[in-house]
């Protein structure tokens, strides 16, 4: 299954190969055309023992992103196998495959088991259950596979869950882990603000039935102990059947109870969209149960510091109000000044007894047959936009184009196109556009969002002013990036804002899987230096060349002249992945062209 959303993996929960994808790829495959990936590895990861006490598959996927790192899973799907996989619910495994996005992996998947069943079969689905009972050996790994992985994988991870501790991930990137045992000493050692501002829970990764008993059981703890949270709680459900379910049973009438504000089913804080309180500039700590704490990421906030845990304990850290608390050793104070221990919550249901309430019916079907229905857009809208075709390719070399960028570190989605209160200009292209790589730090300055204009020697000035300036005087420009460029979110209008403000390239060392699609999409030339150490020989006032451009052709490199501003210029040759498919693209303008022409 193919999904617009870099949380389809999701679906790896339930057994499915659940990839994401851009827009741009949907479209081709609805409209028939083939979908295309590079042949992905392997990593197997075997699961021995079960999880307990405060453990929660979370910290499974948490402690994983701290061995393999965000690009440790680049072009590979992780299988997980192995007899611990049975100890996790369907749900569970899919909070794990869900966040197997940050590991930059294709897709995750777990193999069948009786957990899934009954999750089919309490959302309605039970003939797809009977099928699968019917052919298990389909959705399993071979017993030779259990006996050698190292045989099948090209790469194995051991994780014992009787023997996993609680993580807690972060700040700034979902691979900084360690146990929550060493939370205390590292915010003493590295600076952490110990003061948690936010406490968050929920969106699409961590809002189950399973995950929202476990943070309730938490909260009817601390209301036994007449205590209620030290900082706002918000709680976002995944879906209306959850927040119609836990209504129900009572579950979000204990996390209200101790202060806690149960908001929309939707993305929410985890995109940014909620309005925080804290003054601008000041560094301050959120803990989350979400996927991606990049900077800016939850409140368009550089100084903000995002941790990452699983549900109960944020819902800990909520109550204590502090980083260094251990809720697996320390003490909170009760409302009679006594001291107590919060102990692991119950183990809870995979589904909820009788099934799930459906809630309101909040989805519209399309009409069957579009022909006939017109989009009616005033002209004066700073929200909606007609997205007129992209220029096709003039057939002619790049030559001497400016550098608007050269980012520096870790450059991903929400770097190249912030979310929060951007979102609402997501069906205006040319308004979003605004926000293009306001979060980039620049390479030469350390600034972010801010470089050198080449046209007026001026510098600091936003990265899509100078970008619309050289298109106002028909320069084409390319930009420079680090390691795993386009990580994150599968947010198309990170390649869109700079094809539509005049990119022709983009030139990093490496590419995120998602992103290096979604820039062919749209007819930019992605490539990466032949040698990663040729980023070094970039400077701030070169012009670059892109040579040869007619002869493109499928593991054929680029030429790259790169002008110095003394006069001088050095020679680069960059790599590509283009496809013969995919050059056309390049030479229509952008894929959806290609495909208008066809029809």
């Amino acid at each position: 299954m193919l999904g617009t959303d870099s949380h389809t993996p999701n679906a790896g929960g339930l057994g499915m190969l659940a990839i994401g994808v851009g827009g741009a790829d949907a479209a081709d495959v609805m409209a028939g055309l083939p979908w295309e990936v590079k042949y992905p590895k392997t990593i197997g990861v075997y699961l021995t023992g079960e999880l307990s006490a405060w453990t929660a598959p979370k910290d499974v996927i948490l402690y994983l992103a701290g061995a393999l790192t965000v690009s440790g899973g680049t072009n590979s799907i992780i299988e997980y196998f192995g007899p611990g996989t049975k100890s996790i619910s369907c749900t569970g495994k899919a909070t794990i495959t869900n966040m197997g996005a940050e590991l930059g992996a294709t897709c995750s998947v777990f193999p069948f088991d009786q957990r899934m069943d009954t999750y089919l079969r309490a959302t309605g689905r039970d003939a797809l259950a009977d099928l699968a009972q019917q052919h298990p050996y389909l959705l399993q790994a071979d017993e030779d596979v259990e006996a050698h992985p190292q045989r099948y994988f090209h790469r194995v991870v051991e994780i014992d869950l009787s023997k996993l501790e609680p993580q807690v991930n972060g700040p700034h990137t979902p691979d900084l882990a360690r146990p929550v045992s060493s939370m205390a000493r590292e915010v003493k050692e590295k600076g952490y603000v110990d003061q948690v501002s936010h406490s968050l829970i929920g969106s699409c990764t961590n809002s189950s039935y399973e995950d929202m008993c476990r943070a309730a059981d938490v909260a009817e703890q601390a209301r036994a102990h007449g205590i209620r949270v030290t900082v706002p709680l918000l709680v976002t459900p995944g879906s209306e059947q959850v927040r119609a379910t836990i209504q129900k049973h009572g579950q979000m009438e204990s996390l209200e109870s101790i202060g806690g504000t149960v908001l929309a089913n939707a993305c929410g804080p985890c995109v940014g969209q909620w309005k925080r309180p804290a003054t601008q500039g000041q560094p301050n700590t959120i803990i989350t149960s979400f996927n991606r704490n990049f900077p800016r990421r939850n409140d368009g906030r550089a100084e903000t510091m995002n941790f990452i845990a699983s549900p109960e304990m944020v819902i800990a850290y909520a109550l204590s109000g502090r980083l260094s608390f251990n809720p697996v050793d320390d003490a909170l104070k009760a409302a009679d000044g006594s001291s107590f221990k919060l102990v692991p919550p119950k183990p809870a249901p995979d589904v909820p007894p009788g099934g799930f309430l459906k809630g309101k019916n909040v989805y519209v079907a399309p009409v069957e047959d579009g022909d006939e229905v017109v989009v009616m857009i005033p002209p004066n809208s700073e929200r909606l936009q007609t997205l007129e075709p992209f220029q096709a390719w003039d057939g002619n070399d790049f030559i001497e184009l400016p550098i608007l960028l050269k980012a520096k570190g870790k450059c991903t989605t929400d770097h190249i196109s912030p979310a929060g209160p951007w979102l609402r200009f997501r069906g205006h292209l040319d308004n979003l556009s605004n926000n293009m790589f306001l979060g980039a730090e620049n390479a030469y300055t350390g600034e972010e969002g801010k470089g050198l204009n080449q046209l007026t020697g001026e510098r600091e000035h936003p990265y899509p002013q100078i970008a619309r300036q050289y298109q106002s005087q028909g320069l084409r420009w390319v930009a420079i990036g680090d390691w795993n460029y386009g990580e994150g979110s599968s947010r198309e209008h990170a390649a869109m804002s700079p094809r539509l403000l005049g990119a022709a390239a983009i030139i990093v060392r490496g590419f995120a899987r998602i992103h290096e699609a979604n820039l062919k999409k749209q007819g930019l030339l992605a490539l990466t230096f032949e040698k990663p150490e040729d980023y070094d020989r970039v400077q701030e006032a070169d012009r670059i060349s892109l040579v040869g451009l007619r002869d493109l052709a499928p593991d054929k490199q680029i030429m790259c002249y790169v002008h110095h501003a003394d006069g001088t210029h050095e020679t680069l040759q960059l790599n590509h992945s283009l496809n013969p498919t995919q050059i056309e693209w390049f030479r229509a303008g952008a894929a959806i062209n290609l495909l208008h022409s066809a029809q």
